[in-house]
């Protein structure tokens, strides 16, 4: 890193000099042009050409095996790919083609845009102008709060499979979009620019998400359980997991809030606090819990995974908390509650 001190011309624009060793290694010479792109970062980027030249991200798969297909699209939507050519020296399988629509249909923006015997392109035309990451995470924080409300829901009547349903697909969709959303603003201030946010913002939106996927996994497993047992928890302890599970889901709502900007470090705060209520609930359920056989396993299985939901909802919470100090939050004690008079 090198500091470069700022000269002030007649005109009244301000200057500063490029370093030798840079301008040389970019072809740069005296009287060509370069382009400036001034970033809400704060950064104000120096580009060499005009950027028009550039071809866009592109990948290739030759690949026979379906499974290497599926992962192999689904990383290169991830990366930020724009187009993606499947290319074959012999006629595509029925297994083949059934791959690419699979990951084409669950990824948003993504299509088939061209097949013949032996090639199939893929192409995500996503313009990064119409994508909010903001409410895409508000969208997948609502989702997963569903899945897991429902799967708790489920031990009152023990259903015959798990209540996720078709929601874990509209999960994987908002949690993919993101994920590329992230990948190519890390890799282009200017795709920064189109989302309208900051490098800072959209880190803290990627960790956001990967621990509201990990919400929704142990929200599967809550519901997994309640799928194995043959008669509901008794009323009194059915009533406490409701209540843990309604404080759990409000801990994850407001740290995406605090994350988002919408609220402040207090509401961070206060929702940690809650959510060490929530473990403590946890761990009173788990000592009581007498029950033996199969029962018993699946009642133990329940508690795991409402304490993996509090440990993710409180890795958001804490994801809204760094946010909250990073734009220079003061971090208080929780107020204290008042009695009522």
């Amino acid at each position: 890193m090198e500091s470069r001190k700022i000269q002030r011309v007649g005109n009244g624009t301000y200057t500063v000099s490029l370093p030798k060793d840079w301008a040389e290694s970019q072809g740069i010479a005296s009287g060509d042009v370069v382009t400036l792109h001034d970033h809400i970062d704060g950064v104000l980027a120096v580009q060499t050409g005009n950027g028009d030249d550039e071809d866009p991200p592109f990948a290739r798969i030759e690949s026979a095996d379906p499974e290497v297909i599926e992962r192999a699209l689904r990383a290169a939507y991830a990366a930020g790919a724009r187009e993606v050519t499947l290319e074959r020296d012999e006629p595509l399988t029925p297994d083949q083609r059934r791959a690419v629509e699979r990951v084409a249909r669950n990824r948003i923006g993504m299509s088939v845009a061209a097949e013949s015997e032996t090639v199939t392109t893929v192409q995500i035309m996503l313009d990064s102008t119409e994508v909010s990451v903001s409410q895409s995470l508000r969208q997948l924080a609502f989702t997963v709060r569903s899945i897991h409300r429902d799967a708790v829901e489920a031990l009152a009547t023990p259903p015959d499979s798990s209540p996720t349903g078709s929601r874990d697909t509209q999960v994987d969709r908002l949690a993919s979009m993101i994920d590329r959303s992230v990948s190519r603003g890390m890799a282009d201030l200017g795709e920064v620019d189109a989302l309208g946010t900051t490098r800072p913002e959209l880190f803290e939106s990627w960790t956001a998400m990967r621990e509201l996927c990990r919400f929704r996994d142990a929200a599967a497993e809550i519901g997994d359980a309640a799928a194995a047992l043959d008669a509901p928890p008794s009323d009194g302890r059915l009533e406490t997991y409701r209540d843990i599970g309604a404080g759990v889901r409000a801990v994850v709502s407001d740290g995406v809030s605090v994350t988002l900007g919408d609220e402040g470090a207090d509401v961070a705060r206060a929702a940690i606090g809650d959510l060490s209520r929530a473990h403590h609930e946890i761990d009173a359920l788990d000592r009581a819990l007498d029950v033996g056989g199969e029962r018993g396993a699946a009642l133990r299985r329940v508690l795991r995974a409402l304490r993996r939901t509090a440990d993710c909802g409180g890795g958001v919470a804490q994801i809204g908390l760094r946010r909250a100090i990073r734009c220079q939050e003061t971090i208080r004690d929780r107020r204290p509650e008042r009695m009522n008079e």
